[in-house]
């Protein structure tokens, strides 16, 4: 029930191919590569969104505009590979989903344009100059501000007061988001442990150890790896009865208590019209990086009723999805 609705600046030199592109008539290619796997749902709503924000500027498929998209499903070396076949390809501009996609891309062009999206902190991950003048050839949408996993904390205490060993579930490549959490736990009262995982056994080998452990609440931090395997760390969380906050409202969709993050659609539709600028001659060096405007808290009240949970007022208040 819905209630409402991210590096050094590379000199004159690397400033040509922009302009060149600029000059093409005709019709112009997208190549974009993504984290997720091209079967999963989120896919299909990202690309469509996508797809939306293009027409919204004047970019139609088949008609003014070409878009290459591949899906890595997660696997690094799948990113790698076509992040390769992307740049052979020269499209006027490369979309890039998640951190290790962007890294990829940028590890084989830095002449290309590249608009990443779900990137968390891009300047401290070294991708460019400054927000607001990024520089070199990247520009693009970060996925959080810095603070918001401190908010997921905040959320699992005010959800169980009573949690004071709470486990931070997380691929040890990805770590942008750790300090907030770092810096909250001692006045939150909160000791936590920070589980690594790399894959669907790590993930299940991990519930078997936070078991033993006398965790009393979890906190799923976002990747790829998390994403792809949202159903079976859903349904660990609710075998092992932890209560648990995500960061995506696809999370709870799922089945997950509780989700507070981006609206990632929205971020999709808005990279249409970086992309359009940048076909229209602009350079990325010259277009700042945007954060995310639109979030959501979305709860599920049967998980909350399955795990003996009655969720406080004050939260009902700023929930802005209620899944039944």
């Amino acid at each position: 029930m819905k209630r409402r609705e991210f590096i050094t600046l590379l000199g004159s030199a690397a400033a040509w191919p922009f302009a060149a592109r600029a000059q093409h008539t005709g019709e112009r290619r997208i190549g974009v590569l993504a984290a997720i796997a091209e079967n999963d749902p989120e896919a299909h709503a990202r690309a469509a969104a996508f797809r939306q924000g293009l027409r919204e500027v004047g970019w139609v498929e088949s008609r003014n505009v070409q878009i290459e998209f591949r899906w890595a499903a997660g696997d690094s070396n799948l990113m790698r590979a076509y992040a390769a076949e992307l740049v052979r390809l020269a499209p006027d501009v490369i979309v890039t989903h998640a951190p290790l996609t962007f890294a990829a891309v940028r590890q084989e062009t830095h002449s290309l344009p590249i608009v990443f999206l779900q990137v968390p902190d891009p300047v401290e991950g070294g991708f460019v100059a400054s927000m607001a003048q990024p520089g070199g050839n990247a520009t693009g949408f970060t996925s959080f501000e810095n603070t918001i996993s401190a908010k997921w904390l905040e959320l699992l205490k005010e959800v169980v007061p009573s949690s004071t060993r709470v486990a931070i579930i997380r691929n040890p490549a990805n770590q942008f988001l750790m300090g907030a959490i770092k810096a909250a736990a001692p006045s939150l009262g909160v000791q936590f442990t920070a589980v690594d995982v790399r894959d669907l056994t790590e993930i299940e080998r991990a519930f078997d150890v936070l078991a033993r452990d006398s965790i009393s609440g979890l906190i799923v931090m976002p990747d790829p790896i998390t994403l792809l395997n949202r159903d079976r760390i859903v349904e660990l969380a609710a075998k092992h009865r932890l209560p648990a906050v995500y960061s995506y409202r696809f999370f709870a969709v799922a089945g997950g208590l509780i989700s507070y993050g981006p609206n990632i659609p929205d971020i999709w539709r808005r990279a249409a019209f970086y992309v359009d600028r940048i076909l229209k001659g602009t350079n990325p060096a010259d277009l700042p990086i945007q954060n995310p405007t639109k979030f959501e808290l979305v709860a599920n009240l049967k998980t909350a009723r399955a795990l003996g949970i009655e969720l406080p007022l004050s939260l009902l208040m700023r929930i802005d999805e209620v899944i039944e």
